[in-house]
């Protein structure tokens, strides 16, 4: 995440993959699946927030705090 946008709003891992955002801006911030599959706590500049994925599927997610960040984790079999 930098300047209030996920990078790359698009990602595409295989099933098993760990996926880990890190707080690259000064404003706090979160992640969370838009389907509830996870949910970050806040996290601060230069901390982090990793999830591993074990279902294939589609996950879009936004920042509760920045509405305007989303991205999409596709996740292949």
């Amino acid at each position: 995440m930098e300047s209030f946008a996920f990078t790359p709003a698009e990602l595409t891992v295989p099933v098993g993959a760990t996926v880990t955002w890190v707080n690259r801006h000064g404003a706090g911030t979160t992640s969370f699946a838009v389907d509830g599959t996870f949910t970050s706590p806040l996290f601060a500049q230069g901390e982090t927030f990793s999830f591993t994925f074990t279902a294939p599927g589609e996950y879009p997610y936004i920042c509760s705090i920045h509405p305007g960040m989303e991205g999409t984790i596709t996740v292949t079999p």
